[in-house]
């Protein structure tokens, strides 16, 4: 299920990046509307073909200015806390709003159910402490497990099931904590096992969860499949996830809910960017960029992934190689490897697609590094502004601030 550079920009068909976003100030982040456009109609058709439910998770999508382009594609958003919550609750009025947390705070739990429909707890304890606050504001109330079914490979930064796994309730836990009086507060399960990947792992998980918990499934309203599903990437298997969808809805007549993140956005962004030196140590110069792995793209380092470049190749025997770096003090800061038609010289444009995840709502001030700004590409083709960050966003989240 590779996808290609191609398939990646293909938004940007008939469009010379050096010139559409010529007068760009740089870095800054481009969100494509038309490109967030097709995913939404894609899972808003998966929704209404299986009778399912698909729920924005904003840790890897929060960009609000689009939430009403998404509206009427999506059931809800997905937060991950007080915050993640509240801007679900603000910028998609009207729809569910879903709140999972490892771990909730006492002094917090109160204003959460103001935004909250559903609440997930982590774990029996979590349920015990909160479960009957949630009930009496009128709350539906689950619980997260652990199925111990790990299907990723190569990415343990992001694999739930990993053994010692803080997240989810295994069975041993569930057997040893779980009363009959607790098991009553519930009103679905939520399983999250995966990351960037395709139908038939979730095929796979939904077997490990019939074998541990199935026999309370029968119980449950609902069943939360999670994120990290690939749906609106080429080549993902729809009939798979359908077929999948269908067979908890029949067996158990549960509501299915998935949440993913990157299947909202993916390929809906850009991270535009400028060289601004070239240096010399071995065989491959090196092009030192105004746009940071560390700040600006984090999951580069934390994944690790390598992301595509418009018109470059990530071999390096394709045409003249360059190694992709950042300007910050960080020897690691490193993007990747990758060959250019020609060879690169200060001012010259790179431009790195799949940047609408995971970037904005991660990117950090290290070193003082400005935050990129934000556009909007829309339908049209238009450039529209969306943020001016400076100095006074990097200095006041280290003091002063009251």
């Amino acid at each position: 299920m590779e996808i290609t550079t191609a398939q990646v920009f293909s938004g940007l068909a008939g469009q010379d990046p050096d010139v559409l976003f010529s007068a760009l100030p740089t870095p800054c982040y481009v969100i494509d509307e038309k490109q967030l456009e097709r995913n939404g109609t894609c899972l808003a058709e998966l929704a209404k073909r299986t009778g399912c439910k698909v729920l924005l998770a904003q840790k890897a999508f929060s960009n609000f200015d689009f939430y009403p382009l998404l509206d009427g594609c999506l059931a809800g958003t997905e937060a991950s806390g007080l915050y993640e919550a509240r801007l679900g609750k603000e910028e998609m009025g009207g729809r569910e709003v879903h709140v999972f947390c490892a771990a909730y705070r006492e002094d917090s739990f109160e204003e959460l159910l103001d935004y909250a429909d559903h609440i997930v707890f982590n774990s029996p304890g979590q349920l015990r402490r909160f479960g009957t606050k949630a009930k009496q504001r009128g709350k539906s109330v689950g619980l997260r497990i652990n199925p111990e079914c790990s299907t990723q490979e190569g990415h343990g930064i992001y694999d739930p099931c990993a053994p010692g796994s803080r997240l989810g309730t295994t069975r041993e836990l569930w057997d040893r904590e779980m009363t009959e009086e607790l098991v009553g507060f519930l009103d679905g399960l939520h399983f999250h096992t995966l990351c960037e990947q395709n139908a038939d792992d979730l095929a796979r998980t939904l077997e490990a969860v019939e074998k541990r918990f199935g026999e309370f499934l029968p119980r449950m309203k609902w069943l939360n499949m999670g994120g990290g599903h690939h749906i609106t990437k080429v080549g993902y298997d729809l009939a798979c996830l359908e077929k999948t969808i269908a067979y908890a809805q029949n067996t158990w007549g549960v509501e299915v809910y998935l949440e993913p993140g990157e299947a909202v956005a993916l390929n809906a962004g850009y991270l535009v960017s400028r060289v601004l030196d070239v240096i010399e140590n071995g065989a491959v110069p090196i092009a030192i960029l105004d746009a940071s792995a560390a700040c600006h793209m984090p999951d580069v380092l934390e994944m690790p992934y390598q992301p595509p470049v418009y018109c470059a190749d990530a071999d390096p025997a394709r045409g003249y190689p360059y190694r992709l770096a950042g300007p910050t003090c960080l020897a690691g800061d490193v993007i990747g490897d990758y060959s250019f038609p020609r060879r690169l010289k200060g001012g010259d444009m790179v431009l790195f697609g799949d940047m609408a995840i995971y970037t904005t709502c991660k990117n950090n001030t290290f070193n003082g590094m400005p935050l990129p700004d934000i556009w909007k590409l829309d339908k049209e083709k238009q450039l529209v502004r969306l943020t001016q960050f400076g100095y006074e966003d990097f200095k006041r989240r280290l003091g002063k601030g009251i």
